[in-house]
């Protein structure tokens, strides 16, 4: 520690000694005299010096047989143009070119191996130093009190404080802005100088990098709190703040030479979209990158991690810094870990702004391939060797499979883009199965079949990142790591909670306000057509909420709302969106809002609105383009600017779109779970001036919001585990109906698995799967149907799910997962009578009035998350007994249906003709032929039972007699019933 009069020591001095000790003592850095300081060139020249000449000795020969006596002045002039010219970064990274080719390295990097012990001993020699108190200024004698340099040039400064004192890293922060003007101070200078400055006490650190006197804005450095939010947590015997400068069990040190030279070499990025922004990681970035490589390094490929950061965090950078970083990271042994890293996006138009933002990072040109054409290009693209490809989650889709397939022998790095349900579905594991199998397959087909099973499981061969804000419950369970409860958990969390607290996004629930629509609606005909009970209701709710009466009394107070509260804001360049239910409201509420705009005069307002493709409205066609005046990719762009202000969206931009001018939504559509936390948090984005949000919510209450969000305030968590033995009782269920046949399934799947890649085999395949279509065409009961069709649905995704979480060992699911899938989509569809228009002929809008509700703050606290529950629920239920139908309700609905007068006590003796047809040989015709086939026979059987039934009792029922077509009715119904009580009897394998 240096020595101090007694009467200059001050309190805030033991930090800065503190942490200028520990630099020396434990992570090898030299204390430098603020002296040596050159404030011209913002360097220490004798540590240059001393780098230079010791690790490359002939270069600095060749220099001074080239110039001389006048050779040092000559270097520290070239460096000094190229500072001003490259910046600090672009000389550490490139280093520095004299004539006659005299090349110095100022900084060598970490090899990515030790192949090469001279790169080691480089990158060993690198001279870390620390100065206090140093002079930097050239008009007065200012002083900040830490710096830090690499090889002599200047990296970090640091501004100290003391929370003893009543001084905390705010008055730090606020020193930089009133007291650190960068103007004609090479050290403070943007790009010449130092690259970060850190304001910090005892407890907190915030960073910027790039000072603007009042304007420099500083962003959060600190690891989180104990307990999820802002701030960081207590070190034993130590300050809150040591991660910056020792080693923890949690991490290396952040100025340890493995970590600082890693930042400077691997994260730093200088982005050039406009105003140059030089981007440095924040903590919770730097730290999840750091441990993830760790990870990755001990473990090998074949794990799973879950990366639940908030959104607005900067997720597309850690994407990008991972990326880079996985394809140079090596083991023990010096092999490379992953062969490729592939990125995927969910969205069918890849995401333009992660290609931008992982190509940016990228130091060596082509490294990174983005794909945005066939699976051809991208099998190609991992044949050559690609280091990085960016690609969707469409171009693994089954019939991809041949183009991609035969990469077993290559380790992946998946690092999935907003990872959500789709991602743990039918194309997620073709991404698998494309690259784990084997091009040349076994020829036994049950060999087949187990390798395709497996191959949607954990694979040796790939390891899965993924990256999101809100993870769902498959999320979780798909790439989340046990805890100790076995629960499933992210990897690494940066909560939305600890966002908010730090100010890093704004908290959109903090003010909240709720209106209510009141309809008064008349009949205006004197018919009374018949409408179908939800249905009705939802095509009544549509009339009045597109009614132009209740769309222009929403868009007045959404216009005065906006003047009266949104417009000053940013200083009269604040955003709003108007969110509504579909496409035609969206052009409605257009319009609207322009008609209302002109009509009170208000020039300083205008409207754009967003939607896909083309929509008819009052027998007019519109499209986006044509109603904005400009192309739809120029929307982001234009309403940016200063010329628009409110954008109406249906769907398109309620998620991805990022525009930090947005200051207030309001809603006209129901939202929940997901797409309310998706929705809402376009809003959350920060900018200089931007303090406040503003939402009325139309359609939802406070509650339902706050609900929506709770699951994903803080970490991410599931009440328990989803049970995989679900996936047996599905598969039973489905069998219980008589549709799905052992036998076919079984042929099927000898079809199907040697012919997968075969599309001439699709008729084949077809014609397997037609008998059960015919079994369930007859089933008559439509109730039974659908329940049926939603089982199947359930089966086929809560397998695909199950398949990838656990390594299954049982074929015959996998067999029937195929054989579903393609059943599916061959089922017909339901007979859904036409719609009923309502129009202003049929209904009058009597009355209409919105009204306030709720209005305040919203804001979700501590201990207000809760954890998403398993998956339990599916898409249809069994009926219990207190729900089966009385025979009276059949009977009922069967007369209705066919126009027939039949008693219950009919159908209890057709019944009994029924059971008398079905003997042993009906019964395995009926189990063992398709329903078309045997049709015949139980047509002919039962009408003969029913000739002897009449005769039997001595009464003849006419119509069934004389009326062929209510007699086939009659007929099919209990044939549909013989089929499924043979394929339920007790005891049978497929029952």
């Amino acid at each position: 520690m240096r020595a101090r009069s007694a009467s200059s020591i001050h309190r805030e001095a033991v930090l800065e000694d503190h942490i200028l000790d520990r630099l020396v003592a434990e992570q090898g850095y030299e204390a430098r005299p603020p002296e040596v300081f050159d404030r011209a060139l913002a360097l220490d020249r004798e540590l240059v010096l001393r780098f230079l000449q010791a690790t490359q000795p002939e270069a600095w020969e060749k220099l001074t047989a080239q110039y001389g006596a006048s050779a040092e002045a000559e270097f520290f002039k070239q460096l000094e143009r190229a500072l001003k010219d490259r910046g600090t970064l672009g000389v550490l990274r490139h280093g520095l070119k004299l004539v006659p080719n005299i090349r110095f390295a100022l900084c060598f990097f970490q090899p990515a191996s030790n192949l090469n012990p001279a790169l080691t001993r480089l990158y060993e020699a690198n001279i870390l130093s620390v100065m206090s108190q140093v002079r930097y200024s050239r008009r007065n004698e200012n002083a900040i009190d830490l710096a830090l340099f690499v090889n002599g040039l200047p990296v970090a400064t640091l501004e100290l404080k003391n929370l003893p004192t009543g001084s905390s890293f705010r008055n730090a922060e606020k020193q930089y802005r009133s007291d650190r003007s960068p103007a004609g101070e090479p050290l403070l200078t943007f790009k010449r100088g130092a690259l970060v400055h850190f304001a910090a006490d005892e407890d907190n650190v915030s960073m910027t990098t790039r000072l603007l006197n009042g304007r420099t804005r500083f962003l959060p450095f600190n690891r989180g709190s104990a307990e999820g939010g802002a701030g960081n947590p207590p070190v034993a015997d130590e300050f809150r703040i040591a991660y910056l400068y020792r080693d923890l069990p949690e991490g290396k040190a952040v100025f340890g030479r493995e970590t600082w030279l890693s930042i400077i070499g691997r994260f730093l990025h200088l982005e050039k979209d406009g105003k140059e922004t030089l981007i440095f990681p924040r903590f919770q970035q730097l730290d999840a990158v750091t441990k993830l490589l760790a990870h990755a390094r001990a473990q090998g490929p074949g794990q799973n991690y879950l990366i639940q950061h908030s959104a607005g965090s900067g997720k597309s950078n850690t994407i990008g810094w991972t990326a880079h970083q996985l394809i140079t990271l090596h083991d023990e042994a010096d092999q490379p870990i992953f062969n490729t890293v592939i990125i995927i996006t969910d969205r069918i138009v890849l995401d333009r702004q992660l290609q931008n933002t992982v190509a940016q990072f990228e130091q060596t040109k082509g490294v990174v391939k983005k794909i945005d054409g066939t699976s051809r290009q991208l099998k190609q693209a991992i044949q050559q060797g690609a280091r990085i490809i960016i690609t969707t989650i469409q171009k693994f889709g089954t019939k991809h499979l041949e183009e991609v397939s035969g990469q077993q022998d290559r380790r992946f790095a998946i690092l999935v883009d907003e990872a959500h349900s789709s991602q743990s579905g039918k194309s997620a594991q073709a991404l698998s199965e494309a690259l784990t199998r084997e091009a040349d397959s076994s020829e036994d087909v049950e060999d087949m079949i187990a390798a395709y099973q497996q191959s949607r499981g954990p694979q040796p061969n790939i390891s899965y990142f993924a990256f999101t804000a809100t993870p769902r419950n498959v999320t979780l369970e798909r790439f989340g790591t046990p805890g100790p409860d076995g629960l499933p958990r992210p990897f690494h969390l940066y909560s939305m909670r600890q966002a908010i607290e730090e100010g890093f996004i704004l908290d959109v629930l903090q003010n909240y306000m709720t209106y209510k629509a009141y309809y008064e609606l008349e009949k205006a005909i004197e018919d009374d057509p018949e409408l179908q009970g939800r249905k009705a209701q939802r095509r009544v709710a549509r009339f009045a909420s597109l009614h132009p009466t209740a769309i222009a009394q929403k868009v007045e107070v959404i216009v005065e709302h906006f003047r009266r509260h949104v417009q000053r804001e940013l200083q009269g360049a604040a955003k709003a969106m108007v969110v509504t239910q579909s496409r035609e409201h969206a052009l409605r509420f257009y319009f609207s809002l322009r008609d209302y705009i002109a009509e009170q005069g208000y020039g300083d307002l205008q409207a754009l609105v967003a939607f896909s493709g083309e929509q008819t409205l009052d027998g007019e066609v519109w499209t986006e383009a044509a109603v904005n005046g400009f192309a739809e990719t120029e929307l982001p762009r234009r309403f940016g600017g200063m010329e628009y202000q409110i954008l109406v969206v249906a769907e398109k931009y309620q998620t991805g779109f990022d525009q930090p001018k947005l200051c207030a939504m309001y809603v006209d559509r129901k939202l929940a779970g997901l797409q309310a936390v998706q929705t809402l948090s376009r809003l959350n984005r920060t900018m200089a001036g931007k303090q406040r949000t503003y939402i009325l919510d139309f359609q939802n209450s406070i509650e339902d919001i706050q609900e929506a969000f709770k699951p994903f305030f803080e970490a991410a968590a599931l009440e328990e585990t989803s049970d995989p033995n679900q996936v047996y009782a599905l598969e039973a269920r489905l069998r219980r109906f008589g549709i799905i046949d052992r036998a076919e399934v079984e042929r099927f799947a000898q079809n199907f698995f040697k012919g997968l890649l075969d599309s001439s085999d699709r008729a084949r395949l077809s014609g397997l799967v037609r008998h059960a279509v015919q079994r369930f065409e007859m089933e008559e009961d439509e109730g039974r149907q659908e329940e049926f069709r939603q089982l199947l649905k359930s089966f086929t995704r809560y397998y695909s799910f199950v398949a990838q979480v656990v390594r299954l060992q049982d074929t015959d699911l996998e067999k029937l997962h195929a054989y579903g899938h393609l059943l599916l989509t061959l089922l017909p569809d339901r007979e859904v009578p036409p719609d009923i228009e309502i129009t202003d002929e049929m209904l009058r809008l009597h009355a209409f009035k919105v009204e306030q509700q709720e209005a305040g703050n919203a804001s979700l606290a501590r201990g207000m998350a809760e954890p998403l529950p398993p998956i339990t629920e599916f898409g249809a239920k069994p009926y219990s007994e207190d729900e089966k139908r009385s025979l009276s309700d059949i009977i009922q609905a069967f007369n209705e249906r066919h126009g027939a007068q039949f008693s219950e006590e009919d159908f209890l003796r057709y019944e009994t003709v029924k059971r008398d047809v079905l003997d042993a040989d009906m019964t395995e015709m009926l189990r063992n032929n398709p329903p078309d086939v045997v049709y015949s026979a139980f047509d002919q059987a039962f009408f003969r039972g029913l000739i002897q039934l009449f005769q039997r009792d001595g009464e003849m029922k006419n119509i069934l007699l004389s009326d062929p077509e209510v007699r086939g009715q009659l007929t099919r119904h209990f044939f549909a019933r013989a089929l499924r009580e043979v394929r339920e009897e007790p005891g049978r394998p497929d029952a």
